[in-house]
């Protein structure tokens, strides 16, 4: 080896698995959970990078990511001049990275413990360049189709990929390089989008980890996301990543697919129930002025064809540029209440409660969602017609036939949830409910309280609300029959909330002396 070779050698920084990229800008209090979070990695420290990307931080800020940066031997500060936007500083980070992969992560969120070593193993087993990793909303909801399993091979356009198009994931580096996939330079809308998109086009293969949590997407107050967005400056932004769709698809079907997802979230949400409400009259027409051209300009038919019932109803009316309808609708949404009943309650003889549980959709006090017997067409619109608005607008076919309603038992603490109920709505909205209080109860570990709880879908609405119940109608069932030692007795709070409460001590025992841990113990056979 001749002696600059091994003077580049000797210089040359070593390799590690994944560095952990996070762009900073005068980070709060949380910014320490990230830290720490950073620290109790399962992957050894060794074997990753943190590369704090210094947007131009004051100088406090400065302080603090030194004092970081001399406690821990795997963390590198970038001192950067202010850009303003996290772009930049995530550029710089791809750039100066020795990980194999690069792992995003903003400043106020933080990690899972072993989401470094679970998604490098992932990715090394399965040859991916793009590993979704599940995402955990921390103050926020999140959507959940996307992390129902893993998904090795994942395609776009077929599985729920754009569903989550956060940054927050891993990428392997060369891909990045390779492809010249960078953020935008600058304040630039949906900028995380554009990243994301770039990458799934130009992935040989994009990786959903559902089973393993990962990040930790904290919800913080004044956020980017809860702000009401500028219509004139933002949707060229939209439009910028609709142009990334159409020039890696043909027209057709998966181009309408793919297409739709901007349509139904970054329009028609706007434009829904109690959001378009809320907005000034001065506002509302900006937005609409905005939107009304894009959509006719930027959406097919074939994308308005695959949205849902309510959504299909909003499109129609936009297009037809009946904006005082649009408010009408808005007003009809807003007005939508479900309410999921309990009818009647008794114990059997086995020693399960069973309930009849009836779901109504109502408005101002009356039946609010009312549909032909024949067609499906929705006949119940306060709107100034119904006539002239196009074929098939009106009719929700196939939303009617999925129609359902899920009952779960939810304790105090987050995450003591159960669904016992996963039931098409049929008879008029009418199910019945079969509780073993043996399994609910089961264990030492077990809630003195629960309460029922139902998720409703009707007609491409969702509601989600407490079962109820007159105090009477629980008040006839009484406490469980068969049960000794302990009691099980259903009741209705004051706001008429449906509980399920748990007396005594020890392991609930039927009179036939089965104890919850034997019937544990069967089970196991």
């Amino acid at each position: 080896m001749s002696p600059s070779a091994e003077a580049s050698a000797e210089v040359r920084p070593p390799s590690v698995r994944v560095s952990v990229v996070v762009p900073v800008f005068n980070p709060g209090p949380s910014f320490d959970d990230l830290i720490a979070s950073l620290e109790r990695q399962s992957l050894d420290a060794s074997q990753f990078e943190v590369l704090l990307c210094d947007d131009g931080s004051d100088e406090p800020t400065q302080r603090r990511l030194e004092q970081v940066e001399r406690a821990h031997a795997n963390v590198r500060v970038l001192a950067l001049p202010h850009s303003g936007w996290p772009g930049t500083p995530r550029n710089e980070g791809v750039a100066a990275a020795r990980g194999d992969y690069v792992q995003f992560v903003d400043q106020d969120d933080y990690l899972f413990d072993t989401a470094l070593e679970k998604l490098v193993e992932y990715a090394d087993a399965h040859a991916s360049d793009v590993v979704v990793g599940r995402e955990v909303g921390i103050g926020r909801p999140l959507p959940s189709r996307i992390f129902r399993k893993d998904i090795p091979d994942a395609k776009l356009g077929e599985d729920p990929l754009l569903e989550m198009l956060t940054p927050h994931k891993l990428f392997r580096t060369s891909f990045l390089r390779e492809n010249g996939i960078r953020f935008p330079v600058g304040r630039v809308r949906l900028e995380d989008h554009l990243y994301v998109m770039q990458a799934y086009f130009a992935a040989r293969t994009i990786s959903i980890l559902a089973s393993v949590p990962c990040y930790a997407w904290v919800k913080h107050p004044g956020s980017a996301s809860s702000s009401r967005i500028d219509p004139e400056s933002y949707y060229p932004h939209l439009e910028a990543v609709l142009d990334i769709v159409e020039a890696n698809t043909e027209p057709g079907r998966t181009r309408d697919r793919l297409l739709r997802h901007w349509l139904r979230g970054k329009i028609l949400k706007r434009l829904s129930g109690k959001r378009m409400l809320r907005y000034p009259a001065e506002y509302r027409t900006r937005l609409l002025d905005v939107v009304t051209p894009l959509v006719a300009a930027r959406f097919g038919p074939g994308v308005d064809a695959g949205l849902a019932f309510p959504q299909r109803i909003r499109v129609a009316l936009l297009r037809a540029g009946r904006r005082d309808d649009l408010v009408r609708f808005a007003e009809f949404e807003a007005g939508l209440k479900a309410r999921v009943a309990v009818s009647s309650a008794e114990w059997s003889r086995g020693g399960g409660l069973h309930l009849a549980i009836t779901t109504t959709v109502t408005s101002g006090g009356r039946e609010a969602l009312v549909f032909e017997a024949e067609t499906g067409r929705l006949t119940s619109l306060p709107l100034e017609s119904l006539d002239d608005l196009p074929a098939g607008a009106l009719v929700a076919g196939r939303e009617l036939r999925n129609d359902r309603i899920e009952v779960f038992l939810e304790g105090e603490k987050p995450g003591m949830e159960r669904r016992i109920v996963n039931a098409k709505l049929r008879d008029g909205g009418t199910i019945r409910v079969a509780i073993d209080p043996l399994k609910v109860f089961g264990g030492e570990a077990a809630p003195a309280a629960l309460r029922l709880t139902a998720k409703v879908r009707r007609a491409g609405w969702t509601f989600a609300v407490p079962v109820t119940a007159e105090a009477d109608v629980l008040a006839r069932a009484g406490g469980s029959p068969l049960l000794a030692g302990s009691a099980v007795t259903i009741t209705a709070t004051e706001g008429g909330a449906v509980e399920l409460h748990r007396s005594g001590s020890g392991r609930l025992r039927d009179l036939a002396g089965k104890s919850v841990r034997r019937v544990r113990q069967l089970a196991r056979r």
